[in-house]
């Protein structure tokens, strides 16, 4: 069980749980919409796949890796470091993904085309991640894929089939032509709502590139912080969550968040914190975990302000 644990790094797994649970939060609070009985099967397909592509990942980085030692290799690796079998990987590997495939198509069963499409492009984002001639993990736009589809269009699936009246995007079939149509007063709060989630989690995937840039370029993976050097997507970390709090500061204005969300301001002193600890050393074991603490902070202080507000 430990092994398979940290195969698929449960201690991450905050990344997929808390935007999914802000966007319950928030569909409840704009939209008024909840739906239990959907909410779970989305969670169990999502949590299954999350689970998946974190486990095709450690595997096939095992299988390319040019350096095989150090904290990365020997004890970051579950497959190295409990002495896993490779047939017990893909075992492992194919039943989660067979898991996520079959939830999610008993979602789909129960909603339409847009949940099932939108589904497909999220499932080969995260096989194309990790797999294929280049996956996206060892480009410089890893953080802009995991930052979308974990932050926003995961997020954006569970607002999707809870809102009942009308939805934010639709298809017109026509005789001859299949069309997209917008409603830019729904997208426009949900837009602002999950900002927050895809900066954090886009900074949690920085965060680690930041950590990995040595070992990274002896394995050849060219991600954004090999591309711009360490300075640069340091900036890039830090300017992320400013972003994040001025959007907060914003749909609050605006209204599509409640007053009581600035609240969250009150977390800035230890999100600083955090980042200056980050700031002095960049290591998987040390401080990586600050990226991970940021997102609970934020967000767990964001979802309970929404939350609040929905009970009031």
């Amino acid at each position: 069980m430990r092994a398979f644990l940290k195969l698929v790094e449960i201690h991450t797994k905050i990344a997929s749980v808390t935007p999914f649970v802000w966007s319950a939060v928030y569909a409840a609070y704009y939209f008024r919409g909840f739906c239990p009985e959907l909410l779970l099967i989305f969670f169990l397909s999502m949590i299954s796949f999350d689970m998946f592509t974190t486990g095709l990942n450690n595997y096939l980085d095992w299988k390319r890796a040019e350096k095989k030692h150090g904290y990365n290799y020997e004890m970051h690796n579950a497959i190295v470091r409990y002495g896993m079998k490779e047939e017990t990987v893909i075992l492992i590997i194919s039943v989660l993904f067979a898991s996520a495939v079959i939830f999610g198509l008993l979602l789909y069963s129960y909603t339409d085309c847009m949940v099932l499409l939108l589904g497909i492009a999220c499932f080969l984002t995260g096989i194309l991640y990790s797999a294929g001639p280049v996956p996206i993990s060892r480009t410089p736009l890893g953080e802009i894929f995991s930052g979308f589809v974990m932050g926003y269009l995961l997020p954006f699936i569970v607002i999707y089939f809870t809102v009942s009246d009308s939805k934010p995007v639709a298809l017109a079939w026509g005789s001859e032509t299949v069309s997209v149509v917008l409603n830019w007063k729904m997208l426009i709060p949900i837009t602002m709502a999950l900002v927050p989630t895809t900066l954090l989690i886009a900074g949690i995937m920085l965060a680690n590139n930041i950590c990995d840039i040595e070992d990274d370029i002896v394995n050849r993976r060219y991600t954004l912080p090999v591309y711009i050097g360490k300075r640069r997507a340091m900036i890039i970390f830090n300017l992320l969550y400013a972003l994040c709090y001025l959007d907060i500061v914003l749909a609050s204005a605006l209204g599509y968040l409640p007053p009581l969300s600035l609240l969250v301001l009150a977390s800035v002193p230890q999100v600083a914190r955090n980042l200056r600890e980050f700031g002095k050393i960049q290591t998987k074991k040390d401080t990586f975990k600050y990226s991970v603490d940021n997102l609970v902070i934020v967000m767990v202080s964001l979802t309970l302000s929404v939350l609040m507000s929905l009970l009031l």
